[in-house]
C-alpha cells in the first residue's frame, strides 16, 4: 500500500511546513515584512515598503513549502516536481530522464528508490539556466544509490538563480523510497539515470510530482 512519508525535523514558520535549509533566505524576508507591517500605520514610507516585502515573504513561503506526500507504488518514482525536459539514451545503455523545476515547483527532492546512498559528490560549475543545453556544466550534486535495480545515479543541477544545493543526508545512509534527500534553492533541474533494460513510463512535457509520479514501466 502507498505510505505517508515523514522525515527528520524541518524548519518551520508560523505553522507552515517549509523545507530544511530555507531559513537563511526565508527568516530575514519574513522579519522585514513583519516589521514593515508593524510600522505601516505610523509611517507612509513603511506602508509603501510593506506591500512588496509582504509579497516577497509570501512568495518565499510558497517556494520553500514542503508538503507531505502519499508515496506511490512502483520501482522508480520521480525525485522531483517539474516537467520532463528530455529523455535521452546514454552510451552505457542507461536512459537519462531530465526534469526541469521552475520556481513555482516544490524544490525538495526525494529518493527515487529505496536503498543505500553510496556517494554524494558536489561538483563546482556555472549557473546558466537549467533548461539550457550548457547547464550540463552547472554546479551540481551527484548521488549514487545501491538499490534492487543496482546502481542508480541522480543529479541535482543548479540553475541561473539556484546558487545552492543542500543535501540532507550523507553517504552511507539507508533511505526509503520517497524520502526527502535534499533541496535546490530556486529554479533548477534533476536528472535520473535508469538502468539498461528499464523502460521509461513518462514523456517529454509531462508534469511530475516527487514521490508520486512513476518513472519506469513494468
Amino acid at each position: 500500500m502507498p505510505h505517508s512519508q515523514t522525515s527528520a525535523p524541518r524548519d518551520s514558520l508560523a505553522g507552515v511546513r517549509i523545507a530544511r535549509g530555507a531559513s537563511p533566505w526565508l527568516l530575514p524576508t519574513v522579519a522585514t515584512a513583519a516589521l514593515s507591517l508593524a510600522r505601516a500605520r505610523r509611517s507612509k514610507r513603511a506602508a509603501a515598503i510593506a506591500v512588496p516585502t509582504t509579497a516577497l515573504a509570501a512568495g518565499m513561503l510558497w517556494f520553500f513549502r514542503d508538503p507531505e506526500r502519499e508515496i506511490a507504488q512502483g520501482r522508480v518514482i520521480s525525485p522531483a516536481d517539474g516537467v520532463v525536459q528530455s529523455i535521452m539514451p546514454w552510451k552505457d545503455g542507461r536512459t537519462r530522464v531530465a526534469i526541469f523545476m521552475s520556481p513555482l515547483n516544490v524544490h525538495v527532492n526525494r529518493a527515487p528508490l529505496a536503498g543505500t546512498v553510496t556517494s554524494v559528490e558536489h561538483i563546482p560549475g556555472g549557473f546558466v539556466p537549467a533548461f539550457n543545453k550548457e547547464s550540463e556544466n552547472n554546479e551540481r550534486v551527484v548521488w549514487h544509490f545501491d538499490t534492487e535495480l543496482g546502481d542508480i545515479e541522480m543529479v541535482q543541477i543548479a540553475g541561473a538563480v539556484a546558487r545552492r544545493i543542500v543535501p540532507y543526508i550523507p553517504q552511507g545512509t539507508k533511505v526509503e523510497q520517497g524520502e526527502r534527500i535534499g533541496l535546490i534553492r530556486f529554479g533548477s533541474r534533476v536528472d535520473i539515470y535508469l538502468p539498461e533494460g528499464v523502460e521509461v513510463a513518462v514523456e517529454v512535457g509531462q508534469a511530475t510530482t516527487a514521490g508520486v509520479t512513476r518513472i519506469d514501466r513494468d
